[in-house]
């Protein structure tokens, strides 16, 4: 990708320079889920919502996740910062019960 490219680069290119098929992601990720001794299974579609969330969470600018989403707008980036918020309210809940009232 040259600099000024509006060309997004594949994170799940083969070594051919060629995209995975659908059917050969799914594969992979039934593989490295079992590998890891996941049981339910994960689909590209929830790997993907864990991933942007995560990266929400590290505090990534959401100018720098929207192009690899495939989303129009960052509008529509905002349900990783709601489900972030999910996940900061268990932590939220845990540390108010030690607060010395």
């Amino acid at each position: 990708m040259s600099p000024g490219s509006s060309e997004v680069s594949r994170p799940l290119e083969s070594s051919w320079k060629k995209p995975y098929s659908t059917r050969g992601v799914r594969a992979m990720l039934t593989r490295y889920a079992q590998a890891a001794g996941i049981a339910h299974s994960i689909s590209p579609h929830r790997l993907r919502h864990f991933l942007f969330t995560w990266l929400k969470t590290q505090g990534i600018d959401d100018a720098l996740i929207q192009p690899y989403s495939g989303h129009a707008s960052r509008q529509s980036l905002e349900i990783y910062s709601r489900i972030a918020l999910g996940d900061a309210q268990e932590s939220y809940d845990q540390v108010i019960r030690r607060f010395p009232a």
